[in-house]
C-alpha cells in the first residue's frame, strides 16, 4: 500500500484543537511554569511535540490541564515527583481537584438546557438528559450516600446497562470522593461476586433487567443471590429499565434496605452535587483484568490521572469540539465505558446505545449515528469484522455525513477491516485503530488527526506516551517484532492495586519484566510510517522452532476466507517443541474439506509466511471470549492442556470451552 487511505485537509489540521495546543504551549508555557525551557519549545508538528511530551512531562502535563480547562487547583510545582520512578513517580502531588465537577461542567457554564446524553436500549428505550437532569439526578444519588454515611475512599458498585443513570451514579458517588465500580448484567453471579466481593462496596446500583437480541433478561433472582453474598452492601438502589421494578425491590429488601431510583434521586432538592476538593491520586475507579486466568486483578485508577489522560485523547487525539456528539459501542464491564463517559468534560454529548449491535437487524447503530448526527462513533475490531462477515453497507443505507471520526479496539484491526470502512461504511472518515487497555484506562497508541492513516497501522503513541517496541532484554527495536513498552511515567498508571499492601502484584504485573519500564504485555512492531502494528497478546505468542509469532498475524489472513467467519490460533506442546493449532468457525454450509484446509493453508503461506502454518486445522462450532468479547487463547491453551481453568466465570460463554477437551485430533 503506497497511498494513504485518509489525509487531513488543511483547513482541518488548521482548526484542530492539536493545532491550537500548540499555538497555547507557545505563547503560554513561560507564564506557568518556572520549569519552562524556551529552547525545548516543541515545533509545529506532532513528532516533535511528542518528543517534548515525554522529555518535558510535568510541563506537558500542566499545560494540558490549563489547556483542558481542568476545574481545580493545580497546586505548587513541583507537578512530578520522582520522575523516573516507575512505579512511585507523582504527578501534582499538591493539586486538588473533583472529577463530577469537571463532567458537570455543562450544567454550571450555560443554561444547563443543552443535551448531555441520548440514550437508546436496541429499539425499545430512547430517551435524551440534560445537562441539568442529570446535575439533579447525580446530587439525588449523592443524598442516599449521605443518609447511608459514604465517606471518600468508600466504594460504590454497579451492575448496570450502559444507560443514564448509571453515568448519573457514578457522578454523585465521585462527586462524594467514593470510589465507583460497574460491570454490566449479563455477568454471572460468580463474575460479579469474584470482583465486588473483593472491594466491599457499601452501597450496589442494580437494574431490574435488561434487553438483548430483542428479548427481555430478568436479574432479579440473580440480584438477590449477590446481595446475600456481599455483606458489606448496607443500601441497594433499583432502576426500572426491563423488568418488573416493585417486584424486584420487595425479592431484595428481603435482604437489605432497597429503594427505587425514584426515590433516590428525590431525596435532596439540590440543583447539583456538593463537589469534594480532593487530591490528584485520589482513587476514582476500581476496573477489573478479564480473570480468565485466576480471581480478577482489581486495578485501582486515580481522579487526576483519569481525568487529564481522557482529555488529552478525547481533545487533543479525537479533535473533540464542544456540542460534538461522541459514541462507544461498551458496556459498563469494560473500560470503554469509563473513557466514554469523561467526554463530558470536553463538552461533547454522549450517545448510549445498550443491547445488541444486531437488534433487530444490523444498521441499528447506524439508524443511531443518523438520528443523533454523531461525530464520532467508537466501537470493536469484532464488530467492523462482523458487518463485514455480513455484507452490510451502510454507505449504500445511511447518510453518515456527520461521522467524521471512527474508532476501533479491542482487539487489532485487519487490514481487510480497513478496505471494509474506507469502501462500505464512509470514504472520507478518520479511521482509527487504537490500543492500550484496562490497566491503564485509555491509550498507549492512538489516532492522530494531523497523520494519514495507513492500512492496516495504528497511527501512533499517544502524547506524553513514551511507547517503544523492546527485543528480549529490553533494548529499542527500530523494526522487527517485540514487546510494546513504555519507558518513563504517565499520569494514568495505576495508583495500586486493591488488596496489595505492599505493591507485589502490581510491580509484578508490569515491571517484573524489564525494570523501570512498563511492560505491557503486546506484541508490537513499528512501521515505516511512524506508525505501529499489534500482533496480540505476548503471552498467547507462538513459539514453533524458537520463532515468535503473533496469533494476529494469522487471524488476518484466515479471516480473508468466504467461508471463515472466525478463528481462533493456539500453541500445543508437541515432541519436545511447539506446533500451531487453529480452529475455525465455518460459515452454514460450509464443509472444512481437504479443498478447504489448502485455501487456508496457501493463504498463510503466502500472505504471511511458511512459518505460520497450522500443523492442525480443527473446525469448532463457538470460541470462547470474555465478557468485553475478546478472544481467550490462554483458556483455551489450558483446556488443549489439560490445565484446570480457574474463572470462567470471566467469559461471556464458558460452555465454548467444552469444545476443545479432549479432541482425538490433537492426539497425533
Amino acid at each position: 500500500m503506497t497511498r494513504a487511505l485518509w489525509t487531513p485537509t488543511p483547513d482541518a489540521e488548521r482548526t484542530s484543537n492539536l493545532a491550537r495546543f500548540m499555538e497555547y504551549l507557545a505563547a503560554e508555557a513561560p507564564d506557568f511554569t518556572e520549569q519552562y525551557d524556551a529552547k525545548k519549545l516543541p515545533a509545529e508538528n506532532y513528532d516533535a511535540l511528542h518528543t517534548f511530551s515525554v522529555e518535558h512531562s510535568a510541563t506537558f502535563w500542566a499545560a494540558m490541564w490549563r489547556f483542558g480547562d481542568v476545574r481545580g487547583d493545580i497546586g505548587a510545582e513541583p507537578w512530578l515527583e520522582n520522575p523516573v520512578a516507575m512505579p512511585g513517580a507523582r504527578y501534582f502531588p499538591n493539586a486538588k481537584l473533583n472529577f463530577a465537577e469537571n463532567l458537570l461542567r455543562g450544567q454550571t457554564d450555560d443554561s444547563g438546557d443543552g443535551t448531555a446524553l441520548i440514550f437508546w436500549g436496541e429499539d425499545k428505550v430512547k430517551s435524551r438528559v440534560s445537562h441539568n437532569d442529570l446535575a439533579r439526578a447525580a446530587a439525588g444519588f449523592q443524598g442516599v450516600l449521605d443518609d447511608v454515611g459514604i465517606v471518600a475512599g468508600d466504594r460504590v458498585a454497579a451492575i448496570m446497562p450502559n444507560m443514564p443513570e448509571t453515568i448519573a451514579a457514578m457522578l454523585g458517588a465521585s462527586a462524594s470522593g467514593a470510589v465507583w465500580s460497574s460491570c454490566s448484567p449479563d455477568f454471572g453471579v460468580k463474575g460479579v461476586l469474584d470482583r465486588f466481593s473483593q472491594i466491599e462496596p457499601r452501597v450496589l446500583v442494580a437494574c431490574d433487567g435488561y434487553y438483548y437480541n430483542g428479548k427481555i433478561i430478568d436479574i432479579r433472582d440473580k440480584l438477590v443471590e449477590i446481595v446475600v453474598a456481599l455483606p458489606s452492601v448496607e443500601r441497594v438502589v433499583i432502576v426500572p429499565y426491563a423488568g418488573d421494578l416493585e417486584s424486584t425491590i420487595s425479592a431484595v429488601a428481603v435482604e437489605r434496605t432497597a429503594l427505587a431510583w425514584s426515590e433516590a434521586v428525590a431525596s435532596t432538592d439540590a440543583a447539583r452535587p456538593h463537589f469534594e476538593p480532593l487530591p490528584f491520586a485520589h482513587p476514582l475507579y476500581i476496573l477489573f483484568s478479564s480473570g480468565t486466568t485466576g480471581a480478577p486483578k482489581c486495578i485501582v485508577h486515580s481522579a487526576g490521572g483519569t481525568l487529564l489522560q481522557h482529555l488529552k485523547e478525547h481533545l487533543l487525539h479525537c479533535d473533540l469540539k464542544p456540542g460534538e456528539r461522541l459514541f462507544y459501542f461498551t458496556t459498563c464491564g469494560w473500560m470503554m465505558w469509563n473513557w466514554l463517559v469523561t467526554g463530558l468534560a470536553a463538552q461533547s454529548t454522549l450517545l448510549l446505545y445498550d443491547g445488541s449491535p444486531f437488534a433487530p437487524d444490523g444498521n441499528i447503530l447506524f439508524d443511531f449515528a443518523d438520528a443523533t448526527q454523531m461525530s464520532v462513533f467508537g466501537t470493536s475490531a469484532k464488530y467492523i469484522d462482523a458487518l463485514k462477515k455480513a455484507d452490510l453497507q451502510p454507505r449504500e443505507t445511511h447518510d453518515l455525513s456527520s461521522v467524521r471520526l471512527m474508532t476501533s479496539t479491542g482487539s487489532p484491526l485487519a487490514p481487510e477491516s480497513f478496505d471494509y470502512v474506507y469502501e462500505r461504511v464512509k470514504p472520507d472518515v478518520h479511521l482509527a485503530s487504537v490500543s492500550g487497555g484496562t490497566d491503564i484506562v485509555s491509550c498507549f497508541v492512538i489516532g492522530n488527526p494531523l497523520k494519514p492513516v495507513w492500512r492496516g497501522e495504528i497511527q501512533g503513541a499517544g502524547l506524553g506516551m513514551n511507547v517503544d517496541v523492546a527485543d528480549s532484554d529490553g533494548n529499542h527495536m527500530p523494526s522487527g517484532k517485540g514487546e510494546l513498552v513504555c519507558r518513563t511515567p504517565f499520569p494514568c498508571m495505576p495508583i495500586m492495586f486493591w488488596n496489595d499492601p505492599d505493591g507485589k502484584k502490581y510491580h509484578d504485573a508490569y515491571f517484573d519484566r524489564f525494570e523501570n519500564t512498563w511492560c505491557h504485555g503486546d506484541f508490537a512492531e513499528w512501521t515505516e510510517h511512524g506508525g505501529v502494528i499489534i500482533h496480540g497478546r505476548s503471552d498467547a505468542t507462538l513459539n514453533p522452532g524458537g520463532v515468535r509469532i503473533g496469533t494476529a498475524e494469522i487471524y488476518r489472513q484466515v479471516e480473508q476466507l468466504d467461508g471463515v467467519m472466525e478463528s481462533v490460533v493456539i500453541g500445543q506442546d508437541w515432541d519436545h517443541d511447539v506446533r500451531i493449532v487453529l480452529f475455525v468457525v465455518l460459515r452454514d454450509g460450509v464443509v472444512l474439506d481437504d479443498a478447504l484446509c489448502d485455501a487456508i493453508i496457501r493463504q498463510i503461506r503466502t500472505g504471511a509466511s511458511p512459518r505460520h502454518v497450522p500443523a492442525k486445522i480443527i473446525e469448532v462450532a463457538d470460541i470462547p471470549r470474555t465478557k468485553s468479547g475478546k478472544i481467550t487463547e490462554l483458556a483455551i491453551r489450558d483446556v488443549v492442556h489439560g490445565r484446570p481453568i480457574k474463572n470462567t466465570e470471566a467469559l461471556a460463554n464458558p460452555d465454548a470451552l467444552e469444545l476443545y477437551k479432549d479432541l482425538d485430533a490433537l492426539k497425533s
